[in-house]
């Protein structure tokens, strides 16, 4: 058994749990609290979604002992809350339940919706809704009863609020050991501001573990120290990327940013913060930071490390160490190998746009609206089908 003491519905609770216990099975069994409801017990129905410190997750994928130091929060607890008293009135009106067996569940991310969609907006919601299956209602009356909530309160003057609140990227819970205590029992995420977007504080960018890492270097055919001059500016750096931008405190070192991404299908924009560290003897730094997808929901953290070295009067090799982590969709396309060929690719056009745009050349240095991550990814692909085929059929290639 493992010691477990959390904040549930507003009250601190300690109890010993076996390891394996599922936060579900943890509420429902030993303190009787089962308005969370157990569907398919795989994580996809959504019928046992709660709120783990204020987002919504699966408590019957998600162990009892990984919410410790966390605050829980179950149907029970929304009793007096304002948000969900206006999404059940709305349930009912739009005739949004019938059996109620989802119903926990959808209120839970329908709250979540509410928080943060600047609009109603029907297609934005199924999206958004989609984790939650109903098997009675057809989604037409619970989509309505969302987007009535949602108008109303954009008319009484409540906007949404960015990322539902989130500042931290991670599993739900995970944040509670990168916070303080601001009064009794409550707790706030440190994080600072460039230009209004949202930068995370010295310990939420450099404790975390990569997910995978990648080595690169390149060439550019300009002095080491006019490339040293032009890294150390972040807005310049980001027009040499495609679909990217950037901005920086009157410090330079924290930097705000977006950078579009298209796969295929999917688009996904993220917008994060950073902290550049730089030494000047050494010529070396280090960029760490993360991203977020408001609406595709995928996120990222980087570390960059990065060095200079002089080859010749005139040309300079950069070093590149990066790891990175990526969750939600576009994490399907997060394999080591795939990205260190797209990564590669990308390094290169940022190399020639550096060189172009220091050349004076800055037409040449121009970058896309967004990086077209699906045509490299199917490049790498199709390199890699007819490097397997040649060596099937025993056909050498000296370009491998």
């Amino acid at each position: 058994m493992t010691a477990v003491e959390l904040t549930l519905n507003g009250q601190h609770l300690s109890a010993d749990v076996d390891p394996r216990t599922h936060l579900a099975d943890f509420l429902r069994e030993t303190q009787t609290l089962t308005g969370t409801h157990l569907g398919c017990e795989h994580g996809v129905c959504g019928a046992c979604t709660l709120l783990v410190d204020g987002v919504p997750v699966r408590s019957c994928i998600t162990y009892a002992v990984a919410c410790s130091g966390a605050s829980v929060t179950t149907i029970e607890g929304l009793d007096d809350d304002e948000i969900t008293a206006e999404l059940r009135a709305a349930f009912s009106r739009e005739h949004a339940l019938q059996c109620g067996y989802c119903t926990p569940g959808m209120l839970m991310s329908a709250r979540d919706v509410v928080l943060r969609a600047p609009e109603a907006n029907d297609q934005e919601i199924r999206v958004a809704m989609s984790g939650n299956l109903c098997r009675c209602t057809g989604y037409a009356g619970i989509v309505h009863a969302i987007m009535s909530v949602i108008a109303d309160r954009r008319t009484r003057g409540i906007n949404a609020l960015a990322g539902a609140g989130r500042v931290l990227l991670g599993p739900a819970g995970s944040g509670h050991d990168v916070t303080i205590a601001a009064g009794e029992g409550t707790r706030t995420q440190i994080a600072n501001s460039v230009n209004g977007a949202t930068v995370l504080n010295d310990d939420q960018i450099t404790h975390w573990e990569p997910q995978a890492s990648l080595t690169q270097s390149f060439t550019i055919h300009r002095p080491l120290t006019e490339i040293w001059e032009f890294l150390g500016d972040p807005a310049k750096v980001a027009t040499c990327l495609p679909g990217a931008s950037a901005s920086a405190d009157s410090s330079g070192r924290k930097v705000a940013g977006k950078m579009r991404i298209k796969v295929g299908p999917i688009t996904a924009e993220f917008h994060g913060a950073a902290e550049l560290e730089r030494d000047a003897t050494s010529h070396s730094g280090v960029i760490q930071g993360s991203g977020r997808d408001p609406r595709g929901g995928s996120a990222t953290r980087g570390r960059i490390q990065f060095r200079l070295l002089a080859l010749e009067a005139n040309a300079t090799k950069v070093e590149l160490n990066v790891g990175y982590r990526l969750t939600g969709p576009l994490a399907q396309f997060s394999r080591a190998d795939i990205v260190q060929d797209i990564a590669a690719r990308l390094i290169g056009v940022f190399a020639q746009n550096v060189e172009a745009r220091l050349s004076g050349n800055k037409e040449g240095s121009a970058a896309p609206a967004a990086f077209d991550a699906g045509g490299l990814f199917l490049s790498v692909v199709v390199r890699r089908v007819k490097k397997l085929l040649r060596r099937v059929f025993g056909l050498n290639d000296p370009r491998g």
